[in-house]
C-alpha cells in the first residue's frame, strides 16, 4: 500500500497540488503549509441524486463577495509574513484554501484533504521511495465561517490534533474543549451575544417578541441561550421558529403567515444571511413592513440581505456587529487583484466574472453559456478597473471578519515564531525540549497555540483559547442612503461585556431610524402599558406578558408605568385617590380642641359644678329635716364620688399617653363603685329600719356611721384590688391604630379585656343589688322615697351600661373613648338628678315641706298603712283557724285601730308626745328624734 501511495505521489509530482481536495482552490507552496476554509459561495445547488448513475459533486452557487475578501485577507497576511524580516525569517508559509460553499459536505470534502496529507506524512514513505518533493503537511487550518460547518470540521481535525482557528464561528457549543480539542477562534461566543440581544429587548421595554434561528449548530444553541435570558427578564417569546435556506416554499409561506398574524412587532433573528434570505424575500413579496428586526452578528451586515430592494422590509434593523479592526495596506491589496496575475487563486476568475457580469476567455462558464444553461454574458479582458464598480468586496471601511482572519494567520505565525526562537531546556515539550521548525507537526503547533499570549484590543494579553472573553460588539442601524438608496450601517451604540452592570449596553436612541424613517420606538408588547396607579393582572391561560391593568387596592400605590405589583404604603401613610402616591395619614384622637371633645368636656365640668352646687346646698341646709333624713354623712360621700365620676371622664379626652391609659379605667371604676356603695348602704339601712317591727338598740348600734363607712370601704376595696391586679399583670398602654384607612387613631390598648369586664361587671353587680333594695323600699314615707328615685337612677345606669357594651365593641378609634365618656356622664347625671335634684328643689323652692311635722305625718301615715295590713293579715289568719275548729258559724273578733296622741301618749322631754299606734291587744310606739346632737339617728 505504501508503494501505491508513493507511486501516486510521484505520478503527479508536477500537478500534485491538485490531487487533494476539491478542484477549485487557492494554493501556494511553502516550507510550512496552512489550510483555509472560506464560504466563497452562499450555498450548493439543490439536486436530487437518484443514483441512476455515478453521483456528481454538488455544484456551488451564488458567489459571496465578502467571503472572497476574507480569503484575500488570509493571503494578504501570509504574503506580509513572508516578506517580513523579523517574523519567521527564511521560512516561507504556503497555503491551501478551499471553498466550503457554506455547506458541511463541501467543508468535509476539503478537510479530508488536510487529514489525508497528514496521514501520508505519518507513513514515512521516504524509506521506500524518494518523496522529498511531496506536499508538506497542513499544520493549521483557518476557518470555517459558519458554526455548523466549523463543528463538523472540528470533529474531524480534532482526531489528528490539527489546530483550527475560526474567524466567524460563534456557537457556544464550540467552547467545549473536551469535545473540540483543537478548536480555537478569534470571535466572541454567542453566549455573550445572546445576553446582549436580551439586554437590547429589555432596554427598549419590549416583552412580546418573535425568535427565529437557523436550524443548525449556530442558531439552535444561540436561541436556546437567548430564551433563558428572556425568561430571567420575564419577557415572552410569542413564536419560536427555525429556518434554513433549503426550506420548501410552502414551509416559508407558512412561517410568513405565522409572523404576519402575530401581534409581536419585534423579530430577533439568530441566523446567517443565506438562511434568512428566503424568509426576507417572502416578507418583501407580502409587503410586511411593520416589523422591527434584531440581527445577530451572522447577518447584521450581510450583503445578501442588505439590498436596496429589501429595504422596505428590513430598514431600521438593529444588529450586532463585531468590533472593526484596521489592516494596513489591505485596501491597495484588494484593488490590485487581477485574473492574469493571480494564477495561484482559482477563485479570482469567478470573482472577476461576477463583478463585471462577463466571462473571461477559456472560462468553463462560457461553455455552459453556449449550451444555454446560463444567461448570456459578454466577454471581458481581465484588465477592467476594479475600482470603477461598487461591490461588497471593496467595502473595507469596517473590517470585522477580515480582521479576524488576519489575526488568526498572525496567531499561527507567532506560534511558529515561538518554536523558531525556542531555547532548548525552555520548551513546551517533553523534558522542556523544543520542536524542530523544519519538521514541525500539527500537534506541536496546537501546543504552542494553547500557550500563546495574544495582545487584545485593550492592550492587554490573553490566551487565544480564552478569546470568548473579548465580547465587545458595535450596534448598528440600517439606514437608507439618500444618494443612491443603498443600505448604510450607522453605528448607534456598543456592548461591552466587561463593563459594570448597567453600563454594558450604550445606545444613542436619537440616531436610530425605526423602519427606516421613524424616531418613535415601536411597540411590541402583548398588552398596553398599565398607567401609574394600576398593576398588571394575570389573564388565565395566557403568558405572563399578557395582562390586564388592575387598579391598586386602597393603601397601595404604583408610581410608574407597567408596574408588576402595587407597593403597600407605609403604616403612617395612605394612598391618594388615583393610587399614584401616598400621603401621611391624619392622626386623630378625642381632642380637647374638636367640637365633640369640647362638648363632652363642658358636660363633665357642668356635672362637677352641679354636684358642687348640691354639696353647697346640703352644707348650708344641713340642719333641715330633708338633709337629716337623707343621712348627711353618706350624702356628702356620695356627692364627692359623683364629682370623681364626672372628673374621671375628663381623663378620656386628649391624646392618650401610657399614664392616661393606666389611670382612666381604674379612676372610672373606683369612682363608680364608691358612688354605688354609698347608695347601696343608704338604701339598705332605711329598708331595715322601716321593715323592723320593734326597733331595738341592736339596730342603732350596728347601723351607725362607722359600720356604714366600713361597708363602703369594703365594697370599694374589692374594686381597687381588681385594678391593682390589672395594672400589675397587663397594664394598659397607648398605641397607634393603623388599621383605619386614611387615619391613625391614637387609642389605649386596655391590656386585658377580661380585666375591664371584671371592673364593669363588679360595678354592675353592686348596682343590681342596690336596685333590688331600692325597689323593695320604694313605698317608704314620702320624705324617704328617695329609694324610688334610686330605683330610677339604677334603671338609667343599667340602660346606659347595657347599651355601652355593644357600642364599645362596635366603634373604633376616638369614638371608643367618646362612647365611654358618654356612658360615664349619662349614668352620673342620672344618679345626680334622680337622688338629689328633688331634694334640692324642696329645700330651695318648697321649704314648707321641709319641716318636722311633714316628716312625722309621713311617718305616721306609713305606720298606719303597715299596721292596717298587719291587722288584716292577722284577722284573716284567725278566721281561718276558727273556721277550721268551730265551724262556719264562729264570728271574727272585732278589731280596732286607733291613733292616740293625747292623754295616753307619752311625752318627750321637750314636752311633745310621741305618736302611738294601737291595733288589737298591743300598742306599738314609733319614736322619731331630730336632735342635732344625735349623730346616730335612724333616719
Amino acid at each position: 500500500m505504501r508503494f501505491v501511495l508513493c507511486y501516486l505521489l510521484l505520478l503527479g509530482r508536477t500537478s500534485v497540488l491538485s490531487t487533494y481536495g476539491p478542484y477549485q482552490r487557492a494554493q501556494m507552496t511553502g516550507d510550512i503549509l496552512l489550510g483555509g476554509l472560506f464560504p466563497i459561495h452562499f450555498g450548493v445547488a439543490s439536486k436530487d441524486q437518484d443514483l441512476a448513475a455515478r453521483p456528481e459533486s454538488t455544484q456551488c452557487v451564488r458567489f459571496n463577495f465578502r467571503g472572497f475578501r476574507w480569503l484575500q485577507a488570509m493571503i494578504f497576511a501570509i504574503e506580509e509574513i513572508n516578506n517580513s524580516s523579523t517574523l519567521l525569517p527564511n521560512i516561507t508559509l504556503g497555503y491551501r484554501i478551499f471553498d466550503t460553499c457554506n455547506a458541511v459536505s463541501k467543508a468535509l470534502e476539503a478537510t479530508l484533504s488536510f487529514v489525508a496529507q497528514n496521514k501520508i506524512d505519518s507513513l514515512n514513505l521516504d524509506e521506500f521511495c524518494n518523496c522529498t518533493d511531496h506536499i508538506p503537511s497542513t499544520i493549521a487550518v483557518v476557518g470555517a465561517a459558519g458554526s455548523a460547518v466549523s463543528t463538523a470540521v472540528a470533529n474531524l481535525l480534532g482526531l489528528f490534533y490539527i489546530p483550527q482557528i475560526s474567524y466567524a464561528s460563534s456557537s457556544r457549543l464550540l467552547s467545549n474543549k473536551n469535545q473540540y480539542k483543537s478548536f480555537m477562534r478569534t470571535i466572541p461566543s454567542d453566549e455573550s451575544q445572546a445576553t446582549a440581544l436580551a439586554d437590547v429587548i429589555e432596554y427598549f421595554q419590549w416583552n412580546w417578541v418573535i425568535a427565529v434561528a437557523s436550524d443548525d449548530d449556530y442558531g439552535r444553541p444561540g436561541i436556546e441561550k437567548f430564551e433563558k435570558e428572556m425568561e430571567e427578564r420575564d419577557i415572552c417569546i410569542h413564536l419560536n421558529e427555525l429556518i434554513s435556506q433549503y426550506m420548501e416554499e410552502h414551509e416559508i409561506q407558512a412561517l410568513a403567515d405565522r409572523i404576519e398574524n402575530s401581534s409581536a412587532k419585534v423579530i430577533v433573528v439568530f441566523a446567517s444571511g443565506p438562511d434568512m434570505e428566503p424568509l426576507i424575500k417572502e416578507m418583501v413579496r407580502r409587503n410586511i413592513t411593520d416589523r422591527t428586526w434584531i440581527a445577530s452578528e451572522a447577518w447584521a451586515s450581510s450583503s445578501l440581505i442588505a439590498k436596496p430592494e429589501y429595504l422596505d422590509v428590513v430598514a431600521g434593523t438593529v444588529g450586532f456587529a463585531l468590533k472593526a479592526g484596521h489592516i494596513p495596506e489591505f485596501k491597495e491589496f484588494l484593488q490590485h487583484v487581477q485574473p492574469k496575475k493571480d494564477n495561484h487563486n482559482d477563485f479570482v476568475r469567478e470573482f472577476w466574472e461576477e463583478t463585471f457580469n462577463c466571462y473571461l476567455k477559456d472560462s468553463p462558464r462560457l461553455q455552459e453559456s453556449d449550451n444555454g444553461s446560463t444567461s448570456f454574458r459578454p466577454l471581458c479582458t481581465g484588465d477592467e478597473d476594479i475600482t470603477s464598480v461598487e461591490t461588497p468586496y471593496l467595502d473595507y471601511t469596517h473590517l470585522r471578519i477580515s480582521y479576524n482572519v488576519y489575526v488568526a494567520v498572525y496567531s499561527i505565525a507567532q506560534a511558529l515564531q515561538n518554536v523558531l526562537t525556542c531555547t532548548p531546556g525552555h520548551g513546551l515539550f517533553a523534558n522542556n525540549s523544543c520542536a524542530d521548525i523544519k519538521k514541525i507537526e500539527a500537534w506541536q503547533v496546537l501546543k504552542q497555540l494553547r500557550h500563546l499570549k495574544y495582545p487584545n484590543r485593550a492592550g492587554g494579553k490573553m490566551h487565544l483559547d480564552d478569546f470568548d472573553l473579548s465580547a465587545n460588539y458595535t450596534i448598528i442601524n440600517w439606514h437608507r442612503s439618500a444618494e443612491d438608496g443603498s443600505v448604510v450601517f450607522e453605528e448607534v451604540g456598543y456592548y461591552n461585556m466587561h463593563a459594570k452592570r448597567g453600563a454594558k449596553l450604550v445606545i444613542d436612541k436619537t440616531k436610530i431610524l425605526w423602519n427606516g424613517y421613524s424616531l418613535e420606538v415601536p411597540f411590541s408588547n402583548c398588552s398596553e402599558d398599565c398607567e401609574p396607579g394600576t398593576r398588571k393582572g394575570i389573564i388565565d391561560s395566557m403568558p405572563t406578558c399578557c395582562f390586564e391593568c388592575t387598579e391598586c387596592s386602597d393603601g397601595e400605590y404604583s408610581n410608574h408605568k407597567d408596574a408588576s405589583i402595587c407597593t403597600k404604603c407605609p403604616n403612617n401613610s395612605w394612598s391618594s385617590g388615583n393610587h399614584t402616591s401616598c400621603f401621611l395619614k391624619e392622626i386623630e384622637f378625642l381632642s380637647w380642641t374638636e367640637p365633640f371633645g369640647i362638648a363632652l368636656a363642658i358636660c363633665a365640668v357642668l356635672g362637677v359644678v352641679l354636684t358642687a352646687f348640691v354639696i353647697g346646698v346640703f352644707v348650708k341646709f344641713r340642719n333641715t329635716p330633708i338633709v337629716k333624713a337623707t343621712n348627711r354623712e353618706l350624702s356628702y360621700l356620695l356627692l364627692f364620688s359623683l364629682i370623681c365620676c364626672f372628673s374621671s371622664s375628663l381623663i378620656f379626652i386628649g391624646q392618650p399617653h401610657d399614664w392616661m391609659c393606666r389611670l382612666r379605667q381604674p379612676a372610672f371604676g373606683v369612682s363608680f363603685v364608691l358612688c354605688i356603695s354609698c347608695i347601696l348602704v343608704k338604701t339598705n339601712r332605711v329598708l331595715l329600719v322601716f321593715e323592723a317591727k320593734i326597733p331595738t338598740s341592736f339596730h342603732r348600734k350596728w347601723w351607725g356611721l362607722n359600720l356604714q363607712f366600713l361597708l363602703v370601704f369594703l365594697f370599694t376595696f374589692v374594686q381597687v384590688m381588681i385594678c391593682v391586679v390589672w395594672l400589675y399583670n397587663a397594664p394598659p398602654s397607648s398605641y397607634m391604630n393603623h388599621d383605619i384607612d386614611e387615619i391613625i387613631f391614637i387609642t389605649c390598648n386596655e391590656g386585658s379585656e377580661m380585666a375591664l369586664a371584671f371592673l364593669i361587671g363588679y360595678t354592675c353587680l353592686l348596682a343590681a343589688i342596690c336596685f333590688f333594695f331600692a325597689f323593695k323600699s320604694r313605698k317608704l314615707p314620702e320624705n324617704f322615697t328617695e329609694a324610688k328615685f334610686i330605683t330610677f337612677s339604677m334603671l338609667i345606669f343599667f340602660i346606659v351600661w347595657i347599651s355601652f357594651i355593644p357600642a364599645y365593641f362596635s366603634t373604633y378609634g376616638k369614638f371608643v373613648s367618646a362612647v365611654e365618656v358618654i356612658a360615664i356622664l349619662a349614668s352620673s347625671f342620672g344618679m345626680l338628678a334622680c337622688i338629689f335634684f328633688n331634694k334640692v328643689y324642696i329645700i330651695l323652692f318648697k321649704s314648707s315641706r321641709n319641716t318636722i311635722e311633714e316628716v312625722r305625718c309621713s311617718t305616721a301615715a306609713h305606720a298606719f298603712k303597715v299596721a292596717a295590713k298587719a291587722t288584716l293579715k292577722q284577722g284573716t289568719v284567725s278566721r281561718k283557724k276558727s273556721g277550721s275548729i268551730g265551724g262556719s258559724s264562729a264570728s271574727s273578733p272585732s278589731s280596732s285601730i286607733s291613733l292616740k296622741t293625747n292623754g295616753e301618749g307619752r311625752e318627750t322631754p321637750s314636752g311633745r308626745q310621741k305618736p302611738r299606734v294601737s291595733f288589737g291587744s298591743s300598742t306599738v310606739m314609733l319614736s322619731l328624734s331630730f336632735e342635732e346632737s344625735r349623730r346616730s339617728s335612724l333616719m
